[in-house]
């Protein structure tokens, strides 16, 4: 089995309006964009981590029997918090999980499928898609890195452990860095 974390307990502090993930993008709340992409894939599981108006967005996120919520109180200390939120969910017939941020709406099943292919194809510890000499979320690592993340704090994502094991990664390549695209602004939208 192969897990996705789907991080969205941010505050979304450079969108004042409200929570970029319950704007819609294209007639869809952009939370769902990577959602619907999600329940599409090979992915058995998806560990949605909430934390800022966490009522608000399960309310308004797709269903899916594939789904759990959790909520992370713990929220305001960084993204670090919500991954081992989520991280404390997996189960020990997981061969491999992904981390992946909710407000990437380019991302496609095919590239999810890519990630989760390479999961239960290779021992490598990390699988990161890539374009020329780019790199991005979502990310997929073997469950052998699962307590290597008990010890990130703040504000630190799944890049941090990127570095740390470079060189037991797969690349996989994409064809464009669109994918890569997350959405932080107003303006974005």
């Amino acid at each position: 089995m192969i897990t996705a974390i789907l991080l969205a307990a941010g505050q979304s502090k450079r969108v004042p309006i409200k929570n970029k993930l319950l704007i819609k993008y294209k007639k869809k709340f952009l939370i769902n964009h990577i959602l619907s992409q999600l329940i599409k894939s090979k992915i058995q599981k998806i560990i949605i981590v909430l934390g800022h108006e966490h009522l608000e967005v399960k309310k308004l996120t797709l269903k899916s029997k594939k789904i759990q919520f959790v909520v992370n109180k713990k929220f305001k200390s960084g993204m670090a918090s919500s991954i081992k939120e989520g991280l404390k969910k997996i189960g020990k017939k997981n061969k491999g999980f992904l981390i992946v941020q909710s407000d990437m709406p380019f991302i496609k099943s095919t590239h999810l499928n890519k990630i989760y292919k390479s999961i239960l194809d290779n021992n490598n510890l990390v699988h990161l898609l890539k374009f020329k000499n780019k790199i991005g979320n979502p990310i997929g690592f073997n469950i052998s890195v699962l307590n290597k993340f008990k010890k990130i704090k703040g504000d630190v994502g799944a890049k941090f452990m990127v570095k740390r094991l470079k060189k037991d990664s797969v690349f996989l390549n994409v064809k464009t860095d669109k994918i890569f695209k997350d959405f932080d602004k107003l303006s974005d939208f």
